[in-house]
């Protein structure tokens, strides 16, 4: 039941197997209660009392007594054919930290009043406990609606349901159980935080400041000739050109160039230390969610990228998700890869440079774990491929040595040196270099870069701006 479609439909034919006929009968007999039992082994007892004793009132009553039982079975066994469920996610993404909420609607399709009713929707235990609903009497064609709240601090996809029905007749005799098969899927995605417009300098003509120049000197609506194809409108018929090649020429509209900016996601196991939601890990992935946000909203083409080479969304020109009617296709696309993104097992960062090697890549954003000598100079040498890049970079040792400290009450931030030691090449390279102390924001550090650049100074973020460079 994807996009909150309906559970099942009413002829039971979704109902995760419990609507097959064959032993369906056996099944409805099994859902007697301990009253329906009781009234059916007295009816029973009760008719063979009055065949022995010949007392035709005593079989009267005994017949009352076992029908009964067996009518509310055949009832409730029909009815539950005629009810139908569906599931609703508000949102469908929802941020770490953050609520959803699901609102689930049965509709009685019967002409026949049902009993009382539970709902049951089948949650995963980090979602929340499971939610029950108990409903009276529904009427005939009548609805019932409810809704319950989840809320996880681990991203992931998350199904939910089947959703479950519990129905019971008036009488109390039997009691039903209808599994629906269908389900609905949860993503939580990295917390994605505002960052601060900066203005970016020393790009490459059609990125930053400069995404608007277009290709030619003319302006966006710029008349370069070519010659005349079948379809084009007449209205775009370039007469001087025409009358100086001698063949019908057309003005070829060419559009601005779009500013690019690829977010570097390192995932290497080896590059992290610790787990949790307050790791350097889940900082440095929500951190590319955020600058990917950023990016997409100052109107970058946005690529995301990993260590293993894999680019998302991988379409276009370039793998980049453009300003089109599909850029927000592309944008979830992304956060449901960094929804699920997990540890990789490469020890290295070369795939990632020969997928940036091809030059034109436009503004760069990086989130690094570890680095050694030999991986920094790989990243090094990313900064030749493209117009401007900044690194941020997350010494795990660090976080781990900071989270300890920052229990037993005394200052972290301590290691910076050796990090500064480790990403010398990446700011002789070029790049702007930032360590990440543990826990701080990103918005911050996203200040200190552009103070970085401008020779404003250092940052409030404390000990975060102990680099030097600049956005290019």
């Amino acid at each position: 039941m994807a996009g909150g479609g309906p559970a099942a439909a009413d002829d039971g034919r979704d109902d995760g197997g419990d609507g097959d006929e064959k032993g369906g009968l056996r099944a409805a007999l099994s859902g007697l209660t301990t009253r329906g039992r009781s009234f059916l082994a007295a009816g029973i007892a009760a008719a063979v009392c009055a065949y022995v004793l010949g007392q035709a009132d005593l079989l009267r009553v005994g017949l009352l007594l076992a029908v009964l039982p067996l009518v509310c079975v055949a009832v409730l066994y029909r009815t539950r054919y005629r009810v139908a469920a569906s599931r609703r996610l508000s949102p469908s993404r929802a941020a770490t930290g953050s609520e959803a909420r699901v609102h689930l609607r049965m509709d009685n399709v019967s002409r026949l009043p049902t009993g009382l009713l539970m709902l049951q929707d089948r949650v995963p235990y980090v979602l929340g406990p499971r939610p029950r609903f108990v409903l009276d009497r529904v009427e005939a064609g009548g609805r019932r609606e409810v809704s319950y709240r989840v809320r996880s601090d681990l991203r992931g996809r998350y199904p939910l349901g089947p959703l479950q029905l519990r129905l019971t007749d008036p009488f109390g005799m039997c009691e039903l159980t209808r599994s629906f098969s269908a389900y609905d899927t949860l993503t939580v995605i990295p917390r994605v935080e505002a960052l601060p417009a900066v203005r970016f300098s020393g790009e490459a003509s059609g990125y930053g400041d400069g995404r608007n120049r277009s290709l030619a000197l003319a302006g966006e609506d710029d008349v370069i000739p070519r010659g005349y194809r079948h379809g084009d409108d007449l209205r775009r018929v370039h007469w001087r050109s025409t009358a100086r090649y001698g063949e019908l020429m057309v003005r070829r509209e060419e559009q601005p160039q779009r500013a690019r900016c690829t977010v570097l996601l390192d995932t290497r196991r080896v590059a992290y230390q610790g787990a949790g939601p307050d790791s350097a890990f889940e900082w440095a992935v929500s951190g590319a969610a955020s600058a990917l946000v950023h990016m997409l909203e100052r109107g970058f083409s946005v690529r995301l990228l990993t260590d293993t080479g894999n680019s998302v969304p991988g379409e276009g020109a370039g793998g980049f998700a453009g300003a089109t009617q599909e850029t927000a296709d592309s944008a979830g696309l992304m956060m449901d890869t960094l929804a699920v993104v997990g540890h990789s097992d490469g020890a290295g960062l070369s795939r990632s440079y020969d997928v940036l090697r091809g030059g034109n890549e436009g503004l760069l954003v990086a989130f690094f774990g570890d680095l050694d000598d030999e991986q920094a100079a790989v990243a090094a040498r990313m900064r030749q491929r493209s117009g401007a890049a900044v690194a941020f970079v997350l010494d795990s040792t660090t976080w781990v040595r900071g989270h300890e400290a920052t229990d037993a009450g005394r200052p972290a931030g301590e290691g910076a040196a050796e990090v500064e030691e480790r990403v010398r090449p990446l700011r002789e390279a070029g790049w702007t270099v930032l360590a990440v102390p543990p826990g701080t924001p990103l918005a911050d550090l996203w200040r200190t870069a552009e103070r970085q650049r401008t020779g404003a100074g250092a940052s409030p973020a404390g000990g975060a701006a102990g680099t030097s460079g600049g956005w290019s």
